[in-house]
């Protein structure tokens, strides 16, 4: 599947019109939106959809896939409101993206070492975590800062047992787990004044930690931030304005977390912190390094989640997943024979699916 969205106009330096390319098994909908574009859903087996989780390498030791399969797994019927009844399909879409948990279906290209995740999928077939005999709400993230939070603290949820701070000591080989980037002034006058945070035509002189905030200065003016503008301003315009720079090394954005400190030296910001996520839950680099202490699956996961370990519970059959949105046109080719479209055989070849003011679909001859 080939996907387009529309173009935008762009203040980047090398903007890139955003496409989508992905393999996807089962039945896709597509739905025209009041707006023209496209969206479309994938409904498929759940232990399918399992499979095509995308949120950590399938390289990882075997303990620390399964640790995260179930998580998956219960986070997924947590979030969707799965009532238990075997074999029935949820009527809840699950998103793909990171606002739920990342969906890529079947990799394309093909990703070595996928059969160990899938084997890691097979190996934990209906194990979930259980709270209250439910689906536990089983979020996690990346790397954290020496500690993880309660649900309570970072998403102003009523507190859960099983989501309570516990001690990291073991994601030090995640890349981000300590890092440090440095900002020259006139990269960040330039970042901060694109985000409307800096007058045009000031340098900056000095940036310094005020409390929970950042005070930046020079040329006469000065602007007080929370770290959250900060942050933003910079992972949004840095590798726009200055794509060949930042993000810089192996770090995935600019500046991975808000747990941090800013400190200047003689022209530039430097940013020190620690860990990448929200900060709830399983510490995903942490189940990779107590893997490799020998942890098996249900011990990373009770050390992460007050204790639960997992029980066996029914699954449904079928699962929506809302696999993206916005699209202008889609180039859909069927792996093999006895796709259908609306009830009929499709011949060998490819649909193509256009929006606008009105959906188009056309079928082409392989």
């Amino acid at each position: 599947m080939r996907g387009h969205y529309p173009r935008t106009p762009s203040r980047c330096v090398r903007p890139e019109r955003h496409s989508l390319l992905a393999r996807y098994p089962g039945t896709l909908s597509v739905k025209r939106s009041d707006d023209g574009t496209l969206s479309l859903t994938a409904t498929l087996p759940f232990e399918r959809y399992l499979q095509g989780i995308a949120e950590v390498p399938p390289s990882w030791p075997i303990a620390a896939l399964e640790a995260q399969a179930i998580a998956a797994r219960s986070y997924a019927l947590a979030t969707t409101g799965w009532s238990g009844s075997q074999g029935e399909t949820l009527k809840t879409p699950i998103c793909a993206t990171t606002s739920c948990q990342v969906y890529g279906g079947i990799p394309v290209p093909p990703e070595a070492d996928i059969r160990r995740w899938y084997h890691a999928v097979r190996a934990t077939s209906r194990e979930v975590l259980l709270y209250q005999g439910r689906p536990a709400d089983t979020v996690y993230f990346s790397t954290s800062n020496g500690h993880t939070y309660g649900n309570d603290q970072v998403f102003g949820s009523a507190p859960l047992p099983y989501l309570r701070p516990v001690i990291e000591r073991d994601d030090g080989a995640s890349p981000t787990s300590r890092w440090q980037v440095r900002l020259p002034f006139a990269d960040l006058a330039r970042f901060l004044h694109a985000a409307g945070e800096w007058p045009g035509g000031r340098a900056i002189s000095s940036v310094a930690p005020d409390g929970t905030r950042i005070v930046v200065s020079g040329g006469g003016a000065s602007r007080s931030m929370d770290l959250g503008t900060f942050r933003d301003a910079v992972n949004t315009w840095a590798p726009c304005l200055e794509p060949g720079r930042y993000p810089q090394a192996s770090l995935p954005v600019t500046i991975p977390s808000e747990w941090l400190m800013v400190s200047s030296d003689r022209d530039a910001a430097v940013v020190t912190g620690r860990g990448w996520g929200h900060g709830v839950g399983m510490v995903q680099w942490g189940a990779y390094g107590k893997a490799l202490r020998g942890y098996s699956a249900s011990n990373i996961l009770a050390f992460y989640y007050g204790g639960l370990r997992p029980q066996t519970y029914p699954e449904p059959g079928l699962i929506h997943v809302r696999v993206a949105s916005g699209l202008t046109s889609l180039r859909i080719a069927p792996s093999g024979p006895g796709a259908t479209l609306d009830g009929s055989v499709l011949r060998p070849g490819r649909v193509s699916i256009i929006g606008g003011d009105q959906l188009t679909v056309t079928t082409e001859s392989g």
